[in-house]
């Protein structure tokens, strides 16, 4: 077992590490995502790790005045559920700036426009099974966009509403909300504001 003391809060971080891939072979392209199988040199041995090697995406916590995040809900084919979400949306345009991309999930998917905006967390969303990385953004200073997005399959009949952060964090913690990007932007916002950020 290895020492895993860390001595300072601020020294506790992820750390890169980049052993050999000796062989990566597509194993599946997909519509929206492909499938991996990576040959690696690890531990004086070799492992073999398929995963979904993933655009990357962006999702929006948006807050109004009265301290009310906005959430959206819609059926996840997956999980059979229509789950509550933040507006999130693929990295899927070449070079496109992650907050940019934001701001238009923003627009797309809740027809509105931010005057702020700023990184609040960002997260591997499943390190053993995809390459995933999704930043949050904070967004406040909302109002309605200038016109509104035609909008099509589960996207079609989104359910937006405003809720009390305190609300949301509840249902979290009560396990009445398991979207785990959502768990991750409501309880960063909670605490950026419990410390007067």
């Amino acid at each position: 077992m290895t020492d895993t003391s860390t001595g300072s809060a601020e020294d506790l971080r992820d750390e890169p590490f980049a052993p050999e891939v000796r062989q990566s072979d597509l194993v599946y392209k997909g519509w929206v995502w492909d499938v991996r199988s990576d040959r690696v040199a690890y531990g004086g041995g070799e492992i073999i790790r398929e995963y979904v090697a993933h655009t990357g995406a962006v999702a929006v916590l948006a807050m109004d005045a009265d301290g009310r995040v906005l959430l959206i809900q819609q059926y996840r084919h997956p999980i059979r559920h229509r789950d509550w979400e933040l507006p999130a949306g693929l990295l899927d345009i070449a070079g496109e700036d992650p907050m940019a991309a934001a701001q238009r999930e923003l627009a797309e998917e809740a027809d509105l426009v931010a005057r702020e905006w700023r990184p609040l967390v960002s997260s591997w969303t499943t390190p053993g099974g995809n390459d995933e990385l999704i930043r949050i953004y904070l967004a406040t200073g909302v109002e309605p966009a200038p016109g509104a997005h035609e909008r099509e399959d589960e996207e079609a009949d989104i359910r937006v509403e405003w809720v009390a952060l305190e609300d949301a964090v509840a249902a979290v913690l009560e396990g009445r909300m398991r979207n785990g990007i959502l768990q991750i932007g409501v309880l960063a916002a909670e605490r950026m504001l419990r410390d007067g950020r």
